[in-house]
């Protein structure tokens, strides 16, 4: 086989991988309603049914790439797509809420092992950077693909099979991408890994967790129960910042805070994605619970938001290339206030056209916002951190969706909303 041919190969099999585990952020939340239906849960079961997945990736994405660089990246890929496989088997059986959540658990660990890996099999195949360029713009591509086939083929599904289809299409993919990564792509590692940081892991969970759990669970337990998990959260947060301070390689890398780029681009990251957790999780409920449409319909609906990412981040970059990270940002915020506000007007009866035209602006806010964050937080970092610097950027997007979830279901679970 060419060289060339094995090469696009590879670079299919990690855009399979990054479509697969990204679309579970948002083909879950057009079935939302029917979970909710059919399992008779709470909202904060819904919640937890999105954010369990996003949580563990938030947490788990700095082991799973330095563990791949450490003993294989085809292994530890090739062990995530069997993983997350198993997961999405198990969520599709699922007879109750709790059962779903920690099979959604079980994907996303197994989802941490794809996007970085892949981006770094992606790298090493490509060695002539122009190729290698061209190849990391097809493969970030994918992260609009995924969104804007996400709510459309979940619609379907569920309009069609149930909610429990929306794990089935998982299946057959994984077994595809486990096979071919087996015949086509080939071992690597890298050659000084960072080392394990087992303690630094153990309180970013704590602290995540706990964080995110007073947040959704706020409206249903006492208040002190609530405050002491806040309490808990900061006392584990302290203890995570003392202890990654005194480590000399630290599962959060300190000392990238002291730039001042690479710390706002990490702020906007959270603040924007907690924008976007909360909008989407608002949006599909409110599609199908006050306007009564299908699944599909409201897979539909949201397309607007699908394509604009698509088409944008290209040229977003291309922008960001050629006038640097400002303009795009003072676009994306633009378009995420003008929608935020114009969304305020949204009630039962709004036309479709506007509705149609509020979810393409904020398809602008998305697309628009990715390249100047990752280039922000890397464009003052040595060669060597500028990889960790873009991770922590993709955990900071996950940690935003996590508690924009948390936040909106807590806010709406009084409302209409919440069905």
């Amino acid at each position: 086989m060419r060289a060339s041919t094995r090469q696009r190969l590879v670079l299919a099999i990690c855009c399979l991988s990054i479509i697969i585990s990204l679309m579970d952020v948002s083909i879950v939340n057009v079935a939302l309603p029917s979970i909710h239906s059919d399992l008779g849960t709470s909202m904060s079961g819904l919640q937890w049914t999105v954010d369990a997945y996003t949580l563990v990736l938030a947490v788990l994405l700095p082991l799973a790439g330095s563990t791949a660089d450490r003993i294989g990246r085809r292994r530890i890929f090739q062990l995530g797509l069997i993983v997350f496989g198993l997961g999405s088997l198990a969520c599709s059986l699922a007879p109750g809420i709790g059962w779903l959540v920690a099979a959604r658990a079980v994907q996303a660990v197994g989802g941490t092992m794809l996007n970085p890996v892949a981006m770094a099999i992606v790298v090493t195949t490509f060695p002539e950077r122009a190729e290698r360029a061209k190849a990391i713009g097809v493969f970030a591509s994918m992260s609009g693909l995924a969104f804007a086939l996400g709510p459309i083929l979940g619609g379907a599904l569920v309009a069609t099979w149930g909610w429990r289809s929306i794990f089935w299409v998982n299946l057959p993919i994984v077994v595809i991408a486990v096979v071919c990564t087996q015949l086509f792509v080939p071992e690597s590692r890298a050659d000084a890994a960072r080392r394990f940081d087992p303690i630094g892991q153990l309180l970013l969970v704590l602290t995540l967790g706990s964080l995110v759990a007073a947040i959704i669970e706020s409206g249903r337990w006492s208040t002190p129960t609530t405050a002491g998990l806040l309490v808990f959260t900061a006392l584990a947060a302290t203890a995570l910042v003392a202890y990654e301070r005194r480590r000399t390689e630290p599962l959060l890398e300190l000392r990238l805070f002291r730039s001042l780029r690479f710390s706002s681009a990490l702020v906007i990251a959270v603040v924007a994605y907690c924008c976007f957790g909360a909008y989407l999780f608002v949006t599909t409920l409110y599609l199908q619970n006050v306007r009564g449409v299908s699944a599909l319909a409201a897979g539909l609906t949201l397309l607007p938001i699908g394509v604009a990412i698509l088409i944008i981040s290209p040229y977003a970059g291309r922008m960001v290339s050629a006038r640097g990270p400002r303009l795009p940002l003072l676009i994306a915020g633009s378009a995420l206030v003008v929608s935020a506000l114009a969304s305020f007007t949204i009630g039962a009866t709004t036309p479709l056209p506007i509705l149609l035209g509020i979810y393409l602006l904020f398809g602008i806010f998305v697309g628009m916002i990715n390249p100047p964050l990752v280039n922000t937080a890397v464009s003052e970092m040595p060669t060597d951190m500028a990889g960790l610097a873009a991770s922590m950027v993709s955990t900071g997007r996950q940690v935003g969706i996590t508690l924009g979830v948390a936040l909106a279901g807590t806010v709406i679970a009084s409302t209409p909303l919440a069905g």
